[in-house]
């Protein structure tokens, strides 16, 4: 009997290594493509959207949705030249919102763009040696490291293997090229050929993400990941990387079958093995994982089926060796690199916060313009950090006055500038331009963040590091669960918020409540907080506090603070 597999699956196996009709549709006078090629689309790094602000208008009755597209760049490390961030800035405005997004992977998006600019745009980028191939879609996406660069061989070597994975497992078809750029072959990481000996004409089950770790730097979230490599070192050497498998951070509401997962330990391997390890996991989730299910299909969740015991072996038969058993590992810090920094040759780098990642000019703040002229004027080689922020490196110290005049003339502001529970807060796009969004993220978050920090002031607190993330949706892309306080939208206007994780990402939050109006937030946060501090222990962080305490007791917490105060609205 012939084993049924869910629509996506079909598109896939039929679209002749994601060519489909792309370029036919691609051809057509027409706003959108139609349902068939959408997803083979992702993995080109397109999405598309529809402007869900234009879709409340009371003049749109009648009309077609005014269709969108979201572009996302495949950026291993987050490392670019100048030049290359120059020509992502111009295209920004030529054919896309003003903007540009930086993401939890180290990538950037193009929001707005018109079906009648994407090749234009691809076209453009990859002139300049940027690709967006792999990108989004049922493949291995973009491969996260810490971005820090110091002048460190092992730190180097490290962010180069993001570079070397990521070109070894891009798909090998040729249908971007033919597509997008008419047959030419201008990204350097592409080979040409018409099968995909690693994914086959399927592809993998579901997205794939991997991550790479400096020891005792958590700042990719290792745990989060369908792999997580933590370099091992020997003498200030790179010897090799521990390798974690099977984390991942989506779920959806009331689906109690999906949920966030850990990644767990495999085992340890030499760096000159760990391409093959890499590829013998992709292997295994290529054959097994759940393609029936498309809710089921991450490998966590093959891993929570069938063990880990099960997943070792079965990834020995494609390597043909062992792995050793894993080294230590311990979490010291989690840096998130803002500010000025010696890269030990001489020259500085300086990390720049990004509110939720978006490059944009609005008000006293000219992000854009000025980062532009700060890129124009010091030809900085670039760094995208997985906290959606952005570091400007091989800097001379004889110029940081200068340097630091052009961020105070553009209203950029420096790291000391920035509140704790700002600099450690991340939020996702969500409306109006994601179709997944059930509300509001970036857009509200700025308000409730100086809401809850002015709170955590009132409490003397404002020296705490706390993590807070906000999504739209329970997808995870800004990663909610692994926060000391996570917001998951759930409706309009409403949010599941959780709390518990810690601030080195190595355990998940729990829910403390659900169905939460976002203006009730942060008076909900109020009397946990002021519990935090009359009753930590030495040291505690709040999110190790929420955790000792349990979440019957917050919630009694919370109880209780309602008694003593009414709502003033009622």
């Amino acid at each position: 009997m012939e084993k049924k597999v869910s629509r996506v699956e079909s598109e896939k196996e039929n679209s002749r290594y994601l060519r489909g009709n792309v370029g036919e549709q691609l051809a057509q006078d027409t706003a959108r493509f139609d349902d068939s090629v959408q997803n083979i689309l992702k993995f080109h790094g397109i999405y598309q959207q529809d402007d869900r602000d234009f879709r409340l208008q009371p003049t749109r009755q009648g009309r077609e949705k005014r269709f969108i597209f979201m572009i996302r760049t495949k950026i291993p490390g987050g490392k670019i030249t100048a030049e290359q961030y120059l020509k992502m800035d111009e295209l920004a405005d030529l054919y896309a919102n003003k903007t540009l997004r930086i993401t939890t992977r180290q990538d950037f998006q193009f929001h707005g763009v018109i079906k009648g600019n994407l090749k234009a745009t691809l076209r453009a980028l990859n002139e300049t040696i940027i690709t967006t191939l792999g990108a989004c879609g049922d493949i291995e996406r973009n491969v996260v490291t810490c971005p820090a660069p110091l002048a460190s061989r092992t730190r180097a070597k490290v962010q180069e293997y993001a570079r070397e994975i990521s070109d070894q497992l891009l798909p090998k078809t040729k249908a971007y090229h033919e597509i997008w750029l008419n047959g030419d072959n201008v990204y350097s990481g592409q080979k040409e050929a018409e099968v995909e000996p690693l994914y086959g004409k399927t592809y993998l089950p579901r997205k794939f993400k991997i991550s790479i770790a400096f020891p005792g730097d958590n700042c990719v979230d290792i745990y989060a990941h369908d792999i997580g490599l933590v370099a091992v070192l020997e003498d200030d050497e790179l010897a090799g990387f521990n390798v974690l498998v099977g984390g991942g951070l989506g779920m959806t509401h009331r689906r109690p079958e999906t949920r966030p997962i850990l990644a767990k330990p495999l085992g340890y391997v030499s760096r000159d093995d760990i391409l093959s390890v890499v590829e013998a996991i992709i292997k295994v989730q290529r054959d097994f994982g759940n393609r029936e299910n498309r809710m089921r299909a991450r490998m966590k969740y093959l891993i929570e089926e069938r063990g880990i015991v099960w997943f070792y072996e079965e990834v020995k038969k494609h390597t043909g060796f062992e792995l050793q058993p894993v080294r230590e590992m311990k979490w010291d810090q989690t840096e998130d690199h803002l500010g000025w920094h010696e890269m030990g040759d001489g020259l500085l780098f300086h990390g720049i916060f990004v509110e939720n990642g978006r490059i944009q000019d609005g008000g006293s703040l000219r992000m854009k313009t000025g980062l532009r002229k700060l890129i124009e004027t010091f030809k900085p080689e670039i760094r995208l950090s997985p906290q959606q922020n952005i570091l400007l490196a091989g800097i001379p110290p004889s110029r940081n006055v200068e340097f630091e005049a052009l961020l105070k003339e553009y209203g950029i502001r420096r790291e000391t500038e920035i509140s704790n529970i700002e600099r450690w807060s991340m939020a996702c796009p969500a409306l109006p331009t994601c179709g997944l969004a059930l509300t509001e993220g970036e857009r509200v978050f700025p308000g409730l963040i100086d809401d809850l920090e002015k709170t955590i002031a009132g409490f003397g607190l404002q020296d705490e590091k706390i993590t807070v993330r906000m999504t739209g949706c329970p997808n995870g892309c800004a990663r909610p669960y692994t926060s000391e306080i996570g917001l998951v939208g759930i409706g309009v206007n409403t949010y599941t918020l959780f709390v518990g994780g810690n601030f080195e990402g190595t355990r998940l939050n729990r829910v403390l409540l659900e169905k939460v109006k976002e203006i009730e937030i942060v008076r909900i946060l109020a009397p946990i907080l002021e519990a935090f501090r009359l009753n930590r222990s030495p040291g505690e962080r709040f999110g190790d506090f929420c955790n000792r305490k349990g979440i019957e007791t917050l919630r009694e917490l919370i109880r209780v603070d309602k008694k003593e105060k009414p709502d003033e609205r009622e």
